[in-house]
């Protein structure tokens, strides 16, 4: 006889999401299982945004000494000790993995399982000899790297961001399938620490971006010595004598291009095969689960959150999932998923942060927007730190609300946050203009663009008349 657990919440996968979901339960003393297959903590901590991050730190840390010499700082040739890099990446994700351990939720008073989880009906799911009855359920299975159908891949050696990370030796050439987010970071970091890197493309890198920005960032990567190939379609890959080939077709011919690594950054595939989705009544395409406003699936026992709903394959927005699920399945608040004001940052140098409408977007739905920019160059901090490229947009209406930002320049991803509480709220540009900024901080970017908003009442011949009349008045 299976042993059967009847608690008030049941969450699958022990990602962001998940563990957000199951602290904030416990918390209000809600009886809580987690069930997870893998390692806790999810692909961010253990694939993703962690290990990638340390990695890109320690890139940084090589490009800086390279450019230190215009700061009158003669620091030499970066020497790069690879398996140290490594060994930093792993002490840091070694650093966080308490906080996400299965013994912290454990005394947290959360129920741990560890095995594959699936639903045997509407109101059970099963883990080994174990079911689970409960009131609620939450899919937050998170998503894998997507392997696309490619000729010979599958017989040929190659990385993705759930491997790259146990490289015990920086590659020789590392070639990258892919110019989103993930294939541009690593190919940055990459490069900075030794690699020769070239990226494949078939249609538009950064794709999600706004253009011009985006612009910025490839020129910079480009100049750093990464080769980046656009409309190019992989067609096959093969492996001989210890090389990678890779056939590439484009409008002039086809091409072979050898490297002695290959990553496949090519997007991400939403985790739901081994769910048993169909038993319980839960409806799901190849993008991911259906869901409503609320979050909720078919059946109206069970949410499903984050990247498993095939939405932005992002923590933030896991997290914020998880907050929306809390208020509704605990309290019965009204909640309703709006992503509007989610932000979104590739960690690049310079890195690329936008939040809300960019400005095609703007202008598809509405011709009477306006766009403020102000450039990073005429900013005295970022001279003051030699991360002069770069600029913001501001996206408002017509009359001044706030409708989207983007920012690609030193430390973008800090940037954005302003703007997205900005668009988050609703807030007209007169409150970002009248804001006090600390000198020098690059801040002050996003200030000096809000102001250019009244720049044409400066030249408007009614204001001109007011302050002539005022200046009579004594």
């Amino acid at each position: 006889m299976p042993d059967i657990l009847e608690p008030d919440i049941c969450v699958i996968g022990a990602g962001s999401g998940g563990l957000s979901v199951a602290a904030a339960a416990a918390a209000f003393g809600v009886p809580v299982v987690l069930i997870e297959k893998h390692k806790m903590g999810g692909d961010c901590l253990n694939y993703g945004c962690v290990p990638s991050k340390a990695l890109i730190a320690a890139a940084t840390r090589a490009a800086d000494f390279a450019t230190s010499a215009r700061f009158g700082v003669s620091a030499g040739h970066p020497k790069v000790d690879f398996p140290q890099v490594r060994e930093h990446v792993r002490r840091v994700i070694a650093a966080i993995a308490p906080n996400d351990s299965a013994e912290r939720f454990g005394a947290l008073g959360v129920r741990v399982i560890a095995g594959t989880a699936r639903f045997k009906d509407a109101a059970t799911v099963a883990v080994d000899n174990i079911e689970i009855k409960a009131r609620r359920f939450v899919i937050a299975s998170g998503s894998s790297p997507a392997i696309p159908p490619i000729a010979g891949l599958a017989d040929t050696p190659h990385l993705t961001n759930e491997t790259i990370f146990d490289l015990a030796e920086c590659p020789e050439h590392l070639v990258v399938i892919g110019a989103g987010p993930v294939g541009l970071e690593l190919a940055q970091a990459f490069r900075r620490l030794g690699a020769h890197v070239t990226v494949l493309e078939a249609a538009l890198p950064l794709a999600k971006h706004d253009p011009e920005c985006a612009e910025i960032v490839l020129d910079q990567l480009k100049r750093d010595g990464v080769v980046i190939r656009l409309g190019v379609v992989v067609t096959r890959v093969t492996q001989a004598d210890g090389k990678i080939r890779v056939a590439i077709a484009r409008g002039d011919g086809d091409e072979t291009i050898e490297g002695t690594h290959l990553l496949v950054a090519a997007g991400r595939t939403p985790n739901t095969g081994d769910l048993g989705l169909e038993a319980a009544g839960i409806r799901y395409e190849r993008r991911g689960i259906l869901v409503d406003k609320r979050l909720r699936t078919t059946n109206r026992r069970v949410y499903a959150i984050g990247d498993v709903t095939g939405g932005l394959p992002l923590t933030h927005v896991a997290n914020y999932h998880a907050g929306l699920v809390v208020r509704h399945a605990l309290f019965r608040l009204p909640v309703r998923v709006d992503h509007d004001a989610i932000p979104w940052v590739t960690f690049t140098d310079p890195e690329l942060a936008q939040v809300g409408l960019s400005e095609a977007e703007a202008r598809a739905r509405n011709d009477s927007v306006r766009v403020l920019r102000w450039p990073f160059h005429e900013n005295d901090r970022a001279q003051a730190e030699r991360a002069t490229h770069g600029h913001i947009k501001v996206v408002t209406s017509r009359h001044g609300r706030i409708l989207g930002a983007t920012i690609v320049g030193r430390h973008a991803g800090e940037l954005i946050a302003t703007w997205a509480l900005a668009v988050g709220q609703r807030l007209n540009i007169r409150a970002l203009a009248g804001s006090v900024v600390a000198y020098p901080t690059l801040a002050e970017v996003g200030k000096r663009a809000a102001v250019t908003y009244f720049k044409g009442s400066l030249t408007s011949p009614l204001v001109r008349r007011i302050i002539v009349w005022l200046r009579r008045l004594g």
